[in-house]
């Protein structure tokens, strides 16, 4: 996911991510805890905080990660959610008339597309 924006309000600090809950509902629905690390990991430790992390769909379950520690990022950089598992595209939806992400199979070193992204087109094609 990429970081859309970081917002501070009332002394917490949320960052907007471009994915959003109907990429990844396993937290929404479950509570579940997915590890969010930068790709690319800042040097200085120091410069973690505590951040909420969330999706730009301005629902209340449209929450990654609250209280999350996460070194410093601007708009543009690109995070990693870890083990999303194998259940994680059969949950995705078009909720919010959002497209699909990208479904990508890893295999030791090597990765490939598996499905590709879907665009507003395929979302529209069906009406």
């Amino acid at each position: 996911m990429r970081v859309l924006y970081t917002k501070e309000t009332r002394g917490k600090t949320f960052v907007v991510a471009d994915a959003a809950m109907n990429d990844f509902m396993r937290p929404a629905l479950y509570s579940a805890t997915h590890p969010i690390t930068g790709v690319l990991r800042p040097f200085n430790a120091k410069k973690f905080s505590d951040v909420a992390i969330v999706g730009p769909v301005c629902e209340t379950g449209d929450v990654f990660l609250d209280s999350w520690p996460l070194g410093e990022v601007h708009a543009g950089d690109l995070l990693a959610l870890w083990g999303a598992g194998a259940y994680g595209t059969s949950m995705t939806s078009n909720y919010n008339s959002r497209p699909r992400p990208a479904e990508v199979l890893v295999e030791g070193k090597k990765f490939r597309i598996i499905r590709k992204r879907e665009t507003s087109a395929d979302i529209m094609r069906g009406e």
